[in-house]
């Protein structure tokens, strides 16, 4: 088990940083229910053992423990492990606990899903953590990530101009070396009025992309792309 040190964590500045509007961005994501139900289908968690990597404030917790036997949330800035502990208080077999997808805090085999969504898993770079989740996730158990897909609407051209140095052909062909199969989700954001909209575009793109994003969204919805990567641990092969 490699040991967490926080120094060694890159900031996700949209959650540090506005922990409120990030919340009201996952309000509004997946309102169709399409991502939710992928997700499930490709790795059920009903009574189940499941790690959530970069849980955040742990918003996706109280979801996953309507089904799972156990869900534990894994995050690594300290001010949002208090939010998630917040969250799950009382609410029977779900915790959170600071650590980080290279440096889970957890024994080996101890998981049947390990899921990460929009965090740490964005391509080349991220095999400590693809490591770690191979040792918690206990034969059979299956890794999903979930990322946006920067190829598809409107969504994916403003991410692009806000960090022109991702790659996500390069990001997909890594995932599909590794062993990972791949399954497209098209769904919508739909925000409750315009200053949400406003704010949460405002935290995921730079001021210039961001403006153009609020001027070209006449509405209160987006349509968004998701690529859902999984991977199943082996069944009856001996550990090294």
């Amino acid at each position: 088990m490699t040991r967490f040190r926080e120094r060694d964590i890159i900031e996700s500045p949209n959650i540090w940083r506005w922990p409120e509007v990030y919340e009201r961005e996952n309000e509004a994501q997946d309102a169709t229910g399409a991502l939710w139900d992928t997700v499930a289908e490709l790795a059920p968690h009903g009574d189940a053992d499941v790690v959530d990597v970069g849980c955040g404030d742990g918003y996706h917790l109280p979801r996953f423990a309507q089904r799972a036997r156990t869900v534990v949330g894994v995050e690594p800035h300290a001010p949002l492990v208090d939010r998630a502990r917040e969250r799950v208080a009382g609410l029977p077999g779900a915790r959170a606990e600071q650590g980080s997808a290279a440096a889970l805090p957890l024994p080996d085999d101890c998981a049947d899903v390990v899921h990460a969504r929009t965090a740490y898993f964005f391509g080349p770079g991220c095999e400590p953590g693809l490591a770690e989740a191979s040792r918690v996730l206990r034969p059979g158990g299956v890794l999903v990530i979930v990322d946006l897909d920067a190829t598809r609407h409107s969504y994916g051209s403003w991410m692009r101009a806000s960090a022109p140095r991702y790659d996500p052909g390069a990001a997909e062909r890594f995932f599909a070396g590794h062993g990972f199969a791949v399954r497209r989700v098209d769904t919508l954001w739909r925000f409750a009025d315009r200053t949400t909209l406003a704010d949460v575009l405002r935290i995921e793109f730079t001021p210039a992309v961001a403006q153009k994003a609020i001027d070209g969204t006449p509405g209160l919805t987006l349509s968004v792309g998701y690529r859902v990567h999984t991977r199943r641990e082996p069944v009856g092969l001996l550990r090294p």
